[in-house]
C-alpha cells in the first residue's frame, strides 16, 4: 500500500503532522509530494519534510509550479527538461534529494517521461501506473482519492474510497490512497481516508513508499 500527500506548506502543516501521526501508529509510511513554488520559502514545512524523510518516509517531486494546470501532461521533451532542471535546483536550495515524480494531477506526458529518464529519476508515479524508469517495469494500480470521484455526494465519495481499497487489498494488488491537504480539513474525508487505509491493512496490506518499489529485488521468474 502507498499512500501519498499532497498540498504541504506552512498553512497546512498541522494537517500533515497529524496525518502522519496516525500513520505512524499504523506503521504505514508516507510519501510526500513536493512541489518547490509552494513548499519552498516556508522554513517551518522544509523542516518537516526533512525531519520526516529521515524517519523512513519519502519525499518526490510533485511537478514545479501548480499554477499551471497539470503541468507535465502534455509538455514536449524540451519544454519538460527546463521545468525538471528548475525544479530539481530548488530542491538542493530545500535541501531535500529525490528521484521519485508525481506529476501535478498524477498526468504526465510521454515528453516527460523522457525528460525523467535524461535527469536520472528512477520513478514516475501517474495516474494509473508507477513506472520503474530504469528497467521499464511497470506496476498498474489507480490513485484512489477524493478527486478522482466525479460529482457523486460526499457520502459516496467517502464510502467509494473505503471500498476501492478494500477491494484492491483483498485481490492482492497495489493499493495506492493519496489525499490532499484541503481534503484533510473536512472531517468526514479524514475520516474515510484512515479508514481506508485500516481497511486495506486488516485485508494484509503492508505499507511502503513509492521509492521502495524500485528499490525492492526483482521477482525470480516462474519455472516452466
Amino acid at each position: 500500500m502507498l499512500v501519498s500527500l499532497s498540498g504541504i506548506g506552512a498553512r497546512t502543516l498541522h494537517r500533515c503532522a497529524d496525518l502522519a501521526a496516525e500513520l505512524d501508529r499504523r506503521g504505514v509510511p508516507l510519501s510526500m509530494l513536493f512541489t518547490p513554488s509552494t513548499g519552498h520559502g516556508s522554513p517551518g514545512a522544509l523542516a518537516w519534510l526533512r525531519q520526516r524523510a529521515g524517519q523512513g518516509d519519502a519525499v518526490l517531486l510533485h511537478g514545479y509550479d501548480h499554477r499551471i494546470r497539470a503541468e507535465f501532461a502534455a509538455l514536449p521533451a524540451h519544454e519538460a527538461r527546463l521545468r525538471l532542471i528548475a525544479a530539481t535546483a530548488s530542491l538542493d536550495r530545500a535541501g531535500l534529494r529525490t528521484t521519485a515524480f508525481a506529476p501535478p494531477r498524477w498526468r504526465v506526458s510521454r515528453g516527460t517521461l523522457e525528460a525523467l529518464r535524461h535527469h536520472g529519476f528512477s520513478l514516475c508515479a501517474d495516474l494509473s501506473a508507477v513506472r520503474d524508469l530504469r528497467t521499464g517495469r511497470t506496476w498498474r494500480a489507480r490513485v484512489q482519492g477524493f478527486g478522482s470521484q466525479g460529482q457523486r455526494t460526499e457520502t459516496v465519495r467517502c464510502f467509494a474510497l473505503v471500498l476501492s481499497a478494500g477491494r484492491a487489498a483483498r485481490k492482492g494488488g497495489l493499493v495506492r490512497l493519496g489525499v490532499d491537504t484541503a481534503d484533510l480539513a473536512r472531517p468526514g474525508r479524514r475520516q474515510a481516508f484512515l479508514d481506508a487505509v485500516d481497511l486495506a491493512l486488516e485485508q494484509g496490506a503492508a505499507g511502503r513508499t513509492y521509492p521502495s518499489l524500485t528499490a525492492a529485488p526483482a521477482q525470480p521468474a516462474a519455472a516452466p
